[in-house]
């Protein structure tokens, strides 16, 4: 079950990462590319 729940706890994570990045890229195209 620990497993289990860290593994949704670095998914959420990883999830708001994601939505960050969508939403800075929204803003400012060129943010994501620079990242990477």
């Amino acid at each position: 079950m620990k497993f289990i729940g860290q593994t949704i706890f670095y998914f959420l994570i990883i999830m708001a990462l994601v939505y960050l990045y969508s939403y800075a890229g929204i803003n400012n195209s060129g943010f994501i590319y620079n990242e990477f």
